[in-house]
């Protein structure tokens, strides 16, 4: 029987481990994408969820002195409305985030914690989206296409993308993860 040093693990076992993680990861994606994609799923949480993202924002927006007023999910103002949509509620980045966190090797309290704080940072971060998009809808209708499709879609996935960078940097700084 032969015994290695501790140590480093060699190039062989970290690919290994590349390979795990990214397996689960496009497992948890396909497998989360058909659960939202379900109609009953879509129906009874994904509407109700984003109804409530539409009357936080109402409030938001009530507050700034906007006159907005709220049907299912849409926001409407005279003269400006914006339904949200999937795609537009967060959920798909916060789902990005969930497979990342669940496939990544760190313990489980350490995992519900990080999806906790990273779900309640990513709809934040919606929220001043949605907030902002009908902001310039409504008083510079010319830039919301561009902020809509370019800026703000791409700023809510990278967000998702480097709270889950930070949470695993932070879980490779402490003691060795549990394998899951």
């Amino acid at each position: 029987m032969t015994t290695r040093p501790a140590g480093p693990p060699d190039a062989a076992a970290r690919r290994r481990r590349s390979y795990l993680f990214l397996g689960r990861f496009v497992g948890l994606l396909i497998a989360f994408a058909l659960l939202v994609s379900w109609k009953p799923v879509n129906d009874h949480v994904i509407v109700p969820f984003t109804t409530g993202i539409a009357r936080v924002t109402a409030v938001v927006l009530n507050v700034m002195g906007e006159r907005v007023t709220v049907v299912g999910t849409e926001i409407r103002s005279p003269g400006f409305g914006v339904d949200i949509e999937n795609g537009c509620n967060g959920v798909e980045t916060a789902l990005l985030f969930c497979a990342a966190v669940l496939a990544f090797p760190a313990s489980w309290r350490a995992r519900g914690i990080g999806l906790l704080l990273g779900f309640l940072a990513i709809q934040g971060i919606n929220l001043v989206r949605v907030v902002s998009l009908f902001w310039i809808g409504r008083h510079h209708p010319a830039l919301f296409s561009t902020a809509h499709t370019v800026l703000w879609q791409s700023a809510v996935v990278l967000a998702g993308v480097l709270l889950f960078l930070l949470w695993a940097a932070r879980q490779r700084s402490g003691a060795p993860p549990a394998e899951a």
